[in-house]
């Protein structure tokens, strides 16, 4: 018994090193999806009311599929830029494998 609760106050102690790589929740939303509502507060008409719903609306929908804001990014980068590494010389740049054949 003395052993576990030893071991419960050494977690307790360092519980919050754990907790400093997660996103920082405002509303049950990522930050970065309540940012255009600070634009919002200095410029208020329809059109960024509208603009701050449909990203609001984005970045749920990207949670839900499982992304965060920048893992959006990242992966829609790689989507614009396809194969083109410009800091890779050519004969390192990666294939495209059809396993299908």
């Amino acid at each position: 018994m003395a052993v576990s609760q030893i071991a419960d106050l050494k977690e307790q102690v360092n519980w919050h090193w754990r907790n400093t790589m997660r996103p920082i929740r405002f509303f049950n939303f990522d930050v970065k999806a309540i940012i255009p509502f600070f634009v919002l507060l200095f410029y208020l008409r329809l059109t960024t009311l509208v603009i701050c719903i449909l990203s609001t609306l984005l970045f749920w929908g990207l949670e839900k599929k499982g992304l965060t804001a920048d893992a959006a990014m990242r992966a829609l980068r790689v989507n614009i830029i396809g194969n083109f590494r410009p800091g890779l010389p050519r004969f390192r740049y990666r294939k495209l494998k059809d396993f299908g054949r």
